[in-house]
């Protein structure tokens, strides 16, 4: 396995060798239309292999091929000299990008091939170039608004339960076989990810999962993959700062579904719960030979007659322990029904272990072996909690779109003796319409609800929190019984709400989950909630505490800022 110097981007060790005409066939050039720049002699440009590609010229290797991509700013090809430089020998462009790379003497003997859209075939090209890396595995993909990452962590947990070795790839990480690298997007480039892949099945991995964002199907990201199974778990709104609407929202991700897709599973499996999970389900069933296998949750309930008739996999009602473990049955196609014990709260995981129950058993992993592997699961950032021996709950959770906070609020509901705060922000850069709506559902669901930053990157943090606590004042108004209290600053917010609770509480810090920084003006600036919840707990129960000062006095705060910078 090799590293992208400085780039943490993972290549194989032994990449294959690919002659440039298998490029070509993979992009529908005609190959005698590739050309060598400096007037290379046209027979050369047989002699061409390719043992890699990448989007970055400057973080070329030898033997790659530049994909110099038209962009917002800047054309890649005005990187093409960095990529050659670096060792490149190729280049895919579209007519733009060649006039440039003509135009700015690019030194000779490198291969450019022209395509009017070299997006849309990268992930067949990049695909080639590392030896169509995904029919080795069985790839898994998993989408939807909320559980993708989730939903992963169970599908691995029961794989591995299996005995198989398991490639993991998603918002929180990238494992291979157990062993942890850093994930930079929920689903990487299609360069990056066919090189990832390679890795995998270099490594002996022969099952991957991964999560697969609806940017990464709109922009072809996972083109070029062949899906053993695709899962899907709900919609609700999110990313109509990038989709037009609901509608475009869906119809990319249906391209792991619908009929006619070029990423289109060899099997499905639709969790049923809501409106969009019915039209995924009658959208794969509409034409052979795709397998489509549907899961609902206590169907009967929802009054949905033609869900209960379809659904081949639903759960019976929970049960959770005083340790936060719940119990369910699973009725499963042959009359099977696994007992079920799940270290996750809230009948949205229930819905989640459904799905991957289902994707196990597309794959041969019974559902006697997947139980056992989800009993001991965790997901990092996903209802996480925050233990300091204080006398109250304190979670920390990913939830950043209004259905998810709903549902995590819920469930912290029905498990809480006391009262809820919830500390909510929402990112800036990102679909606005959603923000009302985030403090509505905080202020209908908790006694205290603190309005901070997340990422605001570029927008006013100030506007950000205006338009969420429009939205949450709103609710009061409409009956909702929550005190709103803004605090920009995310530590001091997390203080405010742990000075706020008492015995039998919980409180909720949403947004960011895992994350470990915070961006600002475009700054990212160490951040973990987890680690400012459990130190603002210990310094609630020191000594010196004062359970009547909040982080909303001035000598708490400033104290509450001295403290976050030095453990930053």
């Amino acid at each position: 396995m090799a590293e992208e110097p400085g780039s943490g981007r993972l290549r194989p060790a032994h990449p294959p060798r690919t002659a440039l005409a298998d490029l070509c066939g993979a992009a529908g050039i005609d190959p005698a239309t590739v050309t060598l720049t400096g007037g290379g002699a046209p027979g050369d440009v047989a002699q061409v292999t390719v043992t890699g590609v990448g989007l970055r010229g400057q973080e070329s290797l030898p033997g790659d091929l530049f994909a110099a991509l038209p962009g917002g700013r800047v054309h890649g090809a005005a990187f093409a000299a960095d990529a050659v430089s670096c060792g490149a020998v190729a280049v895919l462009t579209d007519p733009a990008g060649a006039r440039m790379i003509e135009e700015s003497g690019v030194p000779g003997g490198v291969a450019v091939l022209v395509h009017e859209q070299p997006r849309s075939v990268l992930g067949a090209v990049s695909s080639t170039v590392y030896g169509e890396p995904s029919h080795s595995v069985a790839l898994i993909g998993v989408t939807g608004t909320a559980g993708k990452t989730t939903t992963s962590y169970l599908v691995e947990a029961g794989l591995m339960a299996a005995g198989h070795r398991v490639g993991l790839i998603g918002t929180v990480e990238t494992r291979i076989d157990g062993r942890r690298t850093p994930s930079a997007l929920t689903t990487p480039e299609a360069p990056d990810l066919q090189a990832l892949l390679a890795v995998m099945v270099e490594q002996g991995v022969d099952a991957v999962v991964m999560e697969v964002s609806s940017h990464a199907l709109a922009l072809g990201r996972v083109d070029g993959c062949s899906f053993a199974v695709a899962g899907f778990t709900n919609l609700s709104q999110d990313h109509l700062d990038f989709h037009r609407d609901m509608e475009d929202y869906f119809a990319a991700k249906a391209r792991l579904f619908a009929p006619g897709s070029g990423v289109r599973a060899s099997a499905v499996v639709v969790c049923v719960d809501d409106e969009w999970g019915r039209r995924m389900a009658a959208l794969a069933r509409s034409a052979p030979p795709v397998s489509t296998t549907t899961v609902c949750t206590e169907p009967e309930s929802r009054g949905h007659t033609e869900t209960t008739v379809a659904a081949e996999w639903y759960a019976g009602a929970s049960t959770v322990d005083r340790t936060g473990m719940q119990h369910f049955a699973v009725r499963a196609p042959g009359g099977r029904e696994p007992a079920v014990s799940l270290p996750l709260p809230g009948r949205f995981n229930v819905a989640n272990a459904l799905v991957a129950f289902a994707i196990l058993d597309a794959v041969g992993v019974g559902a006697g072996t997947a139980a056992g592997g989800f009993a001991s699961v965790a997901v990092p950032g996903r209802l996480e909690r925050i233990d300091r021996g204080q006398p109250f709950l304190a979670v920390v959770d990913y939830a950043h779109k209004p259905g998810a906070l709903e549902a995590v609020i819920a469930t912290l509901r029905a498990q809480t003796a006391g009262r809820l705060a919830v500390v909510v922000g929402a990112g800036g850069d990102r679909d606005a319409g959603k923000r009302p709506r985030m403090g509505a559902v905080a202020a209908h669901g908790a006694e205290l609800v603190v309005i901070t930053d997340d990422n605001p990157r570029s927008e006013d943090p100030a506007a950000i929190r205006a338009a969420l606590i429009d939205g949450a004042r709103e609710a009061v108004r409409g009956g909702g019984g929550a005190e709103i209290r803004e605090e920009g600053d995310r530590a001091a917010a997390v203080d405010l709400a742990v000075s706020w609770a008492r015995a039998g509480d919980t409180i909720l810090v949403a947004g960011k989950g895992h994350e470990t920084g915070q961006n600002t003006g475009g700054v990212i600036h160490p951040f973990d909630d987890r680690e400012v919840v459990a130190a603002a707990i210990e310094r609630h129960r020191g000594p010196d505490a004062d359970d009547g000062a909040g982080a909303g006095d001035p000598a708490r705060r400033a104290e509450t800022m001295a403290k976050n910078e030095g453990d930053e």
